[in-house]
């Protein structure tokens, strides 16, 4: 049984995520102010908005070492002590030097926060509980872009720019404080879970994480998984869908935040499909890129604009991939030791974002190309610059593929045999006839 103190760990650090989730999306919903305030254009917005997110992928395997060094507690006081000085500056900024300045300060800190908290979920809570509490995990922190969406976009409408941006820097200095008191980084009479090792080792740490297939797997699993649900949400959607579907922006809006409730749904039912079939992972991986990769198809195929049913089941598959991608950080955990799975969770959360900056660029490169911006590109400009995402498709799937062959030729080894999924079928098929 889950004693009272796991839950109270886990709340904590769920909180700093859901407050570090509100930090990096609180740009996204103050474009507009932004642009007033710093007099510049939506691209350089964009750009800021890049930056962070740029930032927040460098940092994965840095922070993953200082994870497995220092623990989720430090990491997760520091990383939200930072992202108020981030946010306090974005208070204070009035150019996009300081605003840039401010948005990577937040970049850093968010780094340290999600592989922190599913650190302390793999640490506190039974691992027959870890695929469904690390779903959970990703779903409720989402909470925060709804924080961002709605207390601090009010807000800034009413109480201006200095008074928003700084009250979140409050938020998160009481965050920062409430983790250091009651945050540990393992259940009370458990060995310690990190280790005081010379920095010389750092590099083999990171070597020896990568060298293992099964962090490769999750690397190529976060990678293909994320990348089509986090380019919509993060930048091209909204435009995607108005300019070139013809919905109305309010439309647009109610179809994006759908993504919540197909997120409650599929999320823990993602994580008890992989606690109870923990060697057909990867197959859900596939099921996950299956889904979006063919309904994005049937979307582009489309003659003319789609009809609303089509672009509701498109914005469903594609809240999919947030839970698909959570299966990465599983193979992280079941293929490395405890004193490295930081490392491992961080190598595994660049693949994700990787592939995002790839695709983000790409779409806009496209669409550059053909003279066209996001607002005037037509229905046939988005169909070429949204076929880009098959080549990242191709790209991760493959790694996915060869990584898994590799595992299981390593699983091999220690007598562990994935049989062909046919045979497992049947194997099931024959054992529920027998119950009969």
């Amino acid at each position: 049984m889950t004693s009272r103190r796991t839950w109270t760990v886990w709340s904590v650090g769920l909180l700093a995520y859901i407050v570090a989730v509100l930090h990096r999306t609180s740009l996204g919903v103050s474009g507009v102010d932004a642009a007033e305030r710093l007099d510049v254009g939506a691209s350089a917005v964009g750009s800021l908005a890049v930056l962070q997110l740029l930032v927040y992928a460098a940092m994965q395997v840095p922070v993953g070492v200082l994870l497995d060094r220092f623990g989720p507690r430090r990491l997760l006081t520091v990383g939200a002590a930072v992202m108020a000085v981030g946010q306090l500056v974005m208070a204070l900024a009035g150019d996009v030097p300081t605003a840039a300045a401010a948005r990577a300060l937040v970049g850093v800190g968010d780094a340290m926060t999600f592989v922190s908290v599913l650190r302390l979920v793999a640490v506190w809570f039974p691992s027959r509980r870890v695929p469904v509490m690390t779903q959970v995990t990703g779903l409720t922190g989402q909470l925060g872009q709804v924080a961002s969406a709605v207390p601090f976009l009010a807000v800034l409408s009413t109480a201006g720019w200095g008074v928003a941006f700084a009250g979140t820097a409050v938020l998160g200095a009481v965050v920062a404080v409430t983790t250091a008191l009651v945050v540990r980084d393992a259940p009370p009479g458990d060995p310690a879970q990190r280790e005081a090792r010379p920095a010389a080792s750092v590099v083999d740490d990171v070597r020896s994480a990568w060298r293992h297939p099964g962090t490769r797997l999750g690397l190529w699993s976060h990678f293909v998984t994320q990348f089509p649900g986090l380019t919509f949400a993060l930048l091209w959607g909204y435009p995607f869908l108005v300019s070139g579907e013809g919905v109305s922006p309010a439309a647009a809006s109610a179809l994006l935040s759908t993504t919540v409730v197909v997120g409650v749904v599929v999320g823990p039912a993602l994580g008890v499909l992989v606690q109870r079939h923990p060697l057909r992972r990867s197959w859900l991986v596939l099921g996950v890129v299956a889904t979006s990769a063919s309904t994005w198809t049937v979307v582009l195929a489309w003659p003319g604009r789609a009809p609303l049913w089509l672009l509701v089941a498109l914005v469903a598959s594609l809240a999919v991939t947030g839970p698909g991608s959570m299966i990465g950080f599983d193979f992280a955990r079941t293929f490395n030791p405890v004193n490295r799975l930081g490392t491992a969770t961080g190598i595994v959360n660049v693949g994700g974002f990787t592939a995002t900056l790839v695709t983000i660029f790409a779409i806009g490169l496209v669409l550059d190309l053909r003279g066209v911006g996001a607002v005037g590109a037509d229905l046939g400009d988005w169909r070429l610059a949204m076929s880009t995402q098959y080549a990242v498709w191709a790209v991760g799937v493959t790694g996915v593929l060869v990584s898994r062959r590799r595992v299981r030729a390593r699983m091999a080894t220690h007598g562990v045999v994935v049989p062909p999924i046919r045979d497992a079928v049947a194997r099931n098929r024959a054992a529920r006839r027998r119950r009969r």
